[in-house]
């Protein structure tokens, strides 16, 4: 009979240094989006790039010993996992509903289109395939979330994942701060200015920063063409899945066995996420649950991210700075153009 429990009590004890590091440093992120807001009423780096940066901060003064490993993979891998199926709860094909025919296809195809043209961008200035790739659907889909989405389907290293959201972040600030100038200078609609901002702009809080200067009607209509863009993660991640096996090595070792036995299976929590949206639009999930349900995504998405930093090498990151740079800048900078044409040919 004790051998019957002698399993999971090993495995909380491999787990358990490495976890709770992982949630002490999430906590430190968490107290510092409140001082945020206490001292600047905004949160220009939200918790879950602060995760990152203070997790890379620790693990460069003080390596955690061999025993806070497990428990740091698993809070960077399967933590993240069971996050990203919640957030599935977050969105509905009545959004899509709502949306219209014609303002759907085009936010489909400015995603469908951004998305390789800024992989190709980033190859073309020499990034590495996954690096470029999470790049590419942050800036496409929705920033960080993406990101942390694409990661364990692609197979990303930490310090990709690290350097891709660390840099995209400080752009979507910038995005916050600069779009209302484009949309005062181009003398945009309030539905117009909506849309770009939804089109745009990488997390849902910012959308709402971005487009407040416009109204209450932008404000509403960017939420919406958003949470569109959140949807498209499931069917990229999917695609990614098929083709994550015959990406370039990019120098390194030959890809984990079973990413390729998994063949034309895609990872079983996307298909937990594309499960939880079924259920939502089947109204199978309590209203009371949402709430709940979402938060926990958020707060076990930045337990991951301090795992992810606290395994990030500072120098790597630092090396693929510039390149990284200019890949996210111009990627955004498409994506505006992609974003005014869009509401032209809309004429909103």
């Amino acid at each position: 009979m004790p051998c019957r429990f002698a399993r999971p009590q090993l495995a909380l004890r491999a787990y358990a240094p490495g976890v709770g590091l992982s949630i002490g440093v999430a906590a430190l992120a968490a107290l510092g989006g409140m001082a945020e807001h206490a001292l600047f009423g905004a949160k220009w780096l939200e918790p879950l790039v602060l995760a990152i940066l203070i997790g890379a901060v620790v693990r460069s003064l003080w390596a955690p010993p061999a025993r806070f490993e497990a428990g740091i993979r698993f809070s960077a891998k399967t933590v993240l996992e069971i996050a990203i199926v919640l957030l599935g709860a977050s969105v509905s094909a009545q959004t899509l509903l709502s949306v219209g025919p014609g303002l759907l296809a085009g936010i489909v195809a400015v995603v469908a289109l951004m998305v390789p043209t800024a992989y190709l961008l980033g190859r073309a200035l020499r990034l590495p395939a996954r690096m470029a790739l999470l790049i590419a659907c942050g800036n496409g889909i929705c920033g960080n979330s993406a990101i942390a989405a694409v990661a364990p389907v692609i197979d990303a290293d930490s310090d990709d994942v690290s350097a891709a959201i660390a840099f995209t972040a400080v752009l979507g600030v910038a995005v916050v701060l600069l779009l209302p100038v484009v949309g005062h200078v181009a003398g945009m609609s309030v539905n117009g200015y909506g849309i770009l901002s939804g089109i745009t702009v990488y997390a849902v809080p910012q959308v709402l920063a971005a487009a407040a200067p416009m109204g209450a009607g932008a404000i509403q209509l960017g939420t919406l063409v958003k949470l569109v863009r959140v949807l498209m993660l499931g069917p990229i991640t999917v695609v990614l899945s098929f083709l994550a096996p015959h990406l370039p090595a990019d120098g390194r070792t030959a890809a984990p066995e079973g990413r390729v036995r998994r063949g034309l299976m895609p990872p079983l929590f996307i298909l937990g996420f594309l499960g939880m949206i079924v259920l939502r639009s089947a109204g199978a999930l309590p209203e009371v649950a949402l709430a709940p349900m979402g938060q926990g995504a958020s707060i076990l998405t930045v337990i991951a991210m301090a795992a992810l930093g606290l395994g990030v090498d500072a120098r790597a990151v630092a090396a693929a700075g510039p390149r990284v740079i200019a890949t996210v800048t111009l990627s955004l900078v498409m994506l505006v153009a992609a974003g005014l044409g869009l509401v032209s040919l809309l004429a909103a």
